[in-house]
C-alpha cells in the first residue's frame, strides 16, 4: 500500500467519524427545535380550543339569562308572588354562571377583557332586578346595552376562532 492511501485511509478513520458524529448533533438539535415548534403549537391549540369551549357555553349561558329573565318578567305580570321568586332565583343563578364563564373566560384573554366581562354581569344583575317591574311588552328595551355588550364579547370570540 502506498504512503499515499495509507495517510487518505488514516483520515478516513480518523475524521469519518467525527463527520458521522457532527451530522448527528446537527439532527439532534435540529429535532429537538422540532419538538420546541410541536409543544408551541400543541399548547396554542389547546388554548384556543378551551377559549372556543368556554365562548360556546358563555354564548349559552347568555341566552338562558334572556329565557329566565323573560319567565321573570312574564310571571311577574301573573298574580302569584312564588313564581316570580323562583324564576328570580333562576334567572340569579344564571347570570352568576355567565359570570363565572366571563372570569374564566377573561383569565385566557388580555387586555381590559375583565373589566368588559364584569360590566356585562353587573349589567344582567341589574336588568333581573328591573324584570319585575318591566312589562312584557319593553322586554327588548331591558336587553338593548347588554346586547351591545354581549356583541363585543362575541367579537373577541370570533377574534379567538381566527387565531
Amino acid at each position: 500500500m502506498s504512503e499515499r492511501e495509507r495517510a487518505f485511509r488514516t483520515a478516513a478513520i480518523t475524521y469519518f467519524p467525527m463527520f458521522i458524529a457532527a451530522l448527528s448533533l446537527i439532527t439532534s438539535i435540529y429535532n429537538g427545535y422540532l419538538n420546541d415548534r410541536m409543544v408551541d403549537i400543541i399548547q396554542h391549540n389547546l388554548g384556543r380550543s378551551e377559549s372556543l369551549r368556554t365562548c360556546k357555553e358563555i354564548i349559552e349561558a347568555y341566552f338562558q339569562v334572556k329565557f329566565q329573565v323573560g319567565l321573570v318578567a312574564e310571571s311577574a305580570e301573573r298574580p302569584s308572588p312564588a313564581p316570580t321568586a323562583l324564576s328570580r332565583n333562576e334567572a340569579i343563578n344564571a347570570v352568576n354562571k355567565f359570570a363565572a364563564l366571563g372570569t374564566y373566560l377573561a383569565n385566557l384573554s388580555e387586555g381590559d377583557t375583565r373589566e368588559r366581562y364584569t360590566h356585562l354581569s353587573w349589567e344582567l344583575e341589574k336588568i333581573v332586578r328591573e324584570a319585575e317591574k318591566t312589562p312584557i311588552a319593553d322586554f327588548g328595551k331591558l336587553f338593548e346595552r347588554a346586547d351591545a355588550m354581549f356583541s363585543d364579547m362575541n367579537r373577541d370570540c370570533v377574534q379567538t376562532a381566527k387565531r
